[in-house]
């Protein structure tokens, strides 16, 4: 469609990704959003179906494509007379971290910068003359929202619509001498207040606002998130500290020097829960973080249409699929945990029915009462965990994050055991523990399926593998790193291993492989996987108005991690978006309407973070330009993906 074309009718779709607002050619992205115009509405009563037209992937023709967000993908709409319309996409940011930002009361903030416990600035002291406050490379989980009252008064840049964004820091992922930071700085998380243009949709940045973490006693690598059924940001805590060795875990000890003073203070029973984060009318954010959903590696998770149920995977090695039924809606503060155990038949090819699905129940608590046993409970009071065969029958061999372990239960301690030594105890009741990170959590509504992200097929689900075990049901002969999407049937009726009624319709009792990477032989560019199809998916989001399952990668197969749309109904994978090379593609969020809009945001970090063979004909080319556009690699990008001119206007 051509500029003059494009400005007589108003949009029907508006996304987004985080990126830069760099130029890529003539006639790029710096002029596409300095335009204003609008498109005429399309009734939504004349919507008939959307698909992804996609975009090659960047080479080293065009290297500025390649080091920055690039989008060079088309949105098909057809209508219900047949029509057809398309339109081009491309991405803004609302910042890149490190940026000052307005904070709501006419003063600057530091996007992305981190405090400790006492909300004080945590400062990189590690080259002499530039010393400055720490600040995140690694946006990631991110959910876009709008409250029924808001109290903005004052707050200049708001014209049109209010509407909010959490978004959350991983981590950072070196100082300024080069230092790695990995897990090291208590995670941030803070809300955007943003306006919305109600002609075109546009969203534009007016104020940022850090929450504070202090009486969730700090957060621990927050990854992947979702957006509630009743409105709240769901955060994660992603690898959470093993308690019986955190004395030995050098990162742990960092984290905990940096938030509280001291390399001991940082309770690791506080950490591995999920965070929620609900948004205040002034743009403020309040968070409580819930205990009784198992102190596992969540890394997104999804709640059902019951206000009840919630999906987990979990992002480890040896890890389980998960199940939490709250015993009210709309309330995670109270319910019961369960663990799948696969049947027979686990496979990764889509032509294979797969394994039925089973549930062992862990137990129910309340968040009050573990936080209670966190509190004041030491490992070694729940259970005795040694990594030497101690040669004694009444312990149990077990494989915790492809390590072998022996435990014992001490008498009494499985409530404690359940929710604050999950993945201990899960191996222990029988559970299929054997997958390797799986990663995104989303769900199809309207047909009942789940889907789940395994970023990568090895270790734990090789029978040749680290931490295989027979317990798990996976016996897979070889990996496959590039990894896959699963997907899962969701149904009522079932029941856990005693035969109780599991009180859900949303259970998944199957699954098997929807989309599988494939590894390759290194290609001309470094590619370790194929890069016309997906490598290690990550997050995962999916549109009921679309019927698009999205995509995002984590990889260190592709030499650019891209972002994808699968039709569920055409079975048409479509590339959507590039990241900058060694980055991976965070904050996937999907809103089909709001005020009238739909929107697709993500993020990305870590731009530049080279990985030896795969990145090892490209880094020499790549790395200035990516220093240039991101601060010398220490800043990423937080937005969303834009359809030209802006939106879909909803009628």
């Amino acid at each position: 469609m051509s500029n003059s074309t494009a400005h007589q009718r108003r949009s029907f779709i508006k996304m987004a990704v985080g990126a830069p607002m760099l130029p890529i050619g003539s006639g790029g992205i710096a002029a596409l959003f300095n335009s204003t115009a609008l498109l005429a509405a399309e009734p939504a009563s004349s919507f008939q179906s959307a698909e992804f037209i996609p975009m090659n992937a960047p080479t080293l023709a065009n290297p500025e494509a390649m080091a920055t967000t690039s989008v060079g993908s088309m949105l098909e709409i057809t209508l219900q007379n047949g029509k057809k319309k398309t339109y081009a996409l491309a991405y803004e940011p609302f910042f890149i971290t490190g940026d000052m930002v307005p904070d709501g009361k006419n003063g600057k903030t530091l996007a992305g910068g981190y405090v400790d416990i006492h909300n004080r600035p945590i400062m990189d002291t590690s080259v002499p003359g530039k010393e400055r406050q720490f600040f995140s490379d690694c946006p990631d989980g991110m959910s876009l929202l709008k409250l029924e009252k808001t109290d903005v008064k004052g707050i200049k840049g708001v014209k049109g619509n209010t509407v909010f964004a959490v978004v959350q820091f991983e981590y950072t992922n070196s100082n300024q001498s080069g230092e790695k930071m990995y897990a090291a700085l208590p995670s941030q998380i803070a809300v955007l207040t943003l306006n919305q243009d109600p002609h075109n949709g546009r969203l534009s940045l007016v104020k940022y606002s850090p929450v504070d973490t202090s009486s969730a006693q700090g957060l621990w690598i927050t990854c992947g998130a979702s957006l509630s059924p009743w409105n709240t940001h769901l955060s994660s805590e992603e690898y959470e500290p093993d308690a019986p060795f955190a004395h030995e875990n050098s990162r742990f000890k960092s984290f905990s020097k940096n938030l509280y003073g001291s390399e001991t203070s940082a309770n690791p029973y506080n950490y591995g829960h999920l965070p929620e984060v609900t948004i205040n009318p002034d743009g403020t954010g309040t968070l409580k973080k819930h205990y009784c959903l198992g102190r596992i590696s969540h890394e997104l998770v999804e709640v059902m249409p019951d206000r009840r149920t919630v999906l987990m995977g979990d992002d480890y090695t040896n890890s389980g699929l998960f199940l939490f039924i709250a015993d009210k809606e709309a309330d995670l503060s109270a319910g019961t945990l369960y663990v799948a155990k696969l049947g027979q038949g686990f496979s990764i090819d889509p032509k294979d029915e797969g394994a039925k699905l089973s549930w062992i129940k862990l137990g129910h608590a309340t968040s009050n009462e573990i936080k209670k046993m966190a509190t004041s409970l030491k490992p070694s009071d729940i259970m005795t965990v040694l990594k030497a065969d101690p040669n004694d029958d009444t312990f149990t061999k077990i494989f915790y994050d492809g390590v072998v372990n022996w435990v014992k239960l001490k008498p009494g301690m499985d409530k404690a055991a359940a929710f604050l030594e999950t993945h201990r105890y899960a191996y222990l009741m029988g559970g299929s523990m054997g997958f390797s990170k799986m990663e995104g959590t989303t769900a199809n509504l309207q047909d009942k399926v789940a889907y789940f992200a395994l970023q990568n097929i090895q270790d734990s689900m090789i029978k040749t593998g680290k931490g295989w075990n027979a317990q798990s049901m996976i016996e897979l002969d070889k990996p496959l790193i590039a990894g896959a999407v699963m997907t899962s049937k969701l149904e009522g009726n079932q029941r856990d291993q005693l035969g109780n009624a599991i009180q859900s319709n949303w259970v998944p009792s199957q699954i098997s492989a929807l989309l599988v990477g494939r590894d390759i032989v290194p290609d001309e560019l470094g590619n370790l996987a194929d890069p016309n199809t997906i490598s290690n998916p990550d997050n995962l989001k999916f549109s009921e108005k679309l019927r698009t399952l999205f995509i995002g990668e984590d990889s260190s197969t592709h030499v650019n991690n891209f972002i994808w749309a699968y039709n569920v109904d055409t079975k048409t994978l479509s590339r959507i978006a590039s990241m900058p090379s060694g980055a991976e593609a965070t904050g996937l969020s999907v809103v089909d309407n709001l005020n009238g809009w739909t929107y697709i945001t993500a993020n990305f970090q870590h731009a530049g973070d080279w990985l030896g063979k795969l990145h090892s004909k490209v880094m020499p080319i790549l790395n200035p330009l990516i220093q240039k556009n991101y601060k010398d690699r220490f800043g990423a990008a937080v937005g969303y993906i834009t359809a030209k001119p802006t939106g879909i206007k909803i009628t």
